[in-house]
């Protein structure tokens, strides 16, 4: 897990809340037939979406969660296994704050999984709110940009473009584990720390806990394939139905 610093070396004085603003994630939809496969076996879903860089991208705004949930309604009733998928789209889920507004939802609603089209920083939050209830990733986080100015943050996501979340109970081993784990964890595991420091908690024995509490030990069990160094070259993402304009501003 790293912590980013950035720099401001203007004279204007920025807050804490201005910088997230200018911090874009960009991400895209899981395949549908992956996003099916994690919600084999639930009954009554929230799918929460995110009102800020996954909107602004195309991805995960109120709009592609309704689209999402009727694809997913309209898959299930022809498998004969209906399903009660309900949708909520907030100001931002890397956001304690805004979080707070799913409580009662979640209370009252008694889900049995939740959902998330947010990118994988909003993700782990919303699964750290909830850690009792199953939390699936409907989008793959796939690249990072920000404007220079002040803050501390500590990375949550690498955007490695093949979110694991689903199966690690909402915590992610790439950027909590010092190795980048996918499989479990490495022989210098020590009571819950890793073997780097005893402040550093060990990432898998995190999502050992999460998933126990969960009662899906089982999902540990999903091998992992390494990640490949692809695409090192700067990465386009264009959203189905859109396309490069020809001629760019220079």
């Amino acid at each position: 897990m790293r912590e980013l610093a950035f720099y401001w070396t203007g004279e204007e004085k920025i807050s804490s809340r201005s910088v997230l603003e200018d911090f874009m994630i960009v991400a895209q939809r899981k395949p549908f037939a992956e996003i099916k496969e994690m919600l084999k076996g639930y009954n009554k879903v929230l799918n929460v979406g995110c009102g800020t860089c996954v909107s602004v991208c195309l991805t995960g705004g109120e709009k592609e969660v309704a689209v999402l949930n009727t694809e997913i309604e309209m898959a299930r009733r022809l498998d004969d296994e209906p399903i009660d998928i309900q949708a909520h789209t907030i100001e931002r889920q890397c956001d304690r704050e805004y979080l707070a507004e799913l409580d009662d939802i979640i209370e009252e609603g008694k889900f049995d999984a939740l959902m998330s089209m947010a990118c994988g920083v909003g993700i782990q939050f919303l699964a750290e709110r909830y850690p009792l209830i199953p939390t699936f990733p409907a989008v793959d986080t796939s690249g990072l940009a920000v404007n220079q100015a002040v803050g501390w943050y500590e990375e949550r996501c690498r955007s490695c473009s093949e979110c694991v979340l689903g199966w690690t109970g909402g915590i992610c081993p790439i950027t909590m584990c010092a190795k980048g784990l996918l499989n479990g964890p490495c022989g210098g595991t020590n009571k819950g720390s890793c073997e780097i420091s005893n402040e550093q908690p060990c990432a898998w024995f995190r999502i050992w806990e999460r998933l126990k509490g969960q009662n899906r030990l089982d999902a540990i069990k999903k091998i992992n394939t390494t990640r490949g160094w692809k695409n090192q070259t700067p990465r386009d993402l264009i959203q189905p139905g859109y396309k490069k304009p020809a001629k760019m501003l220079k």
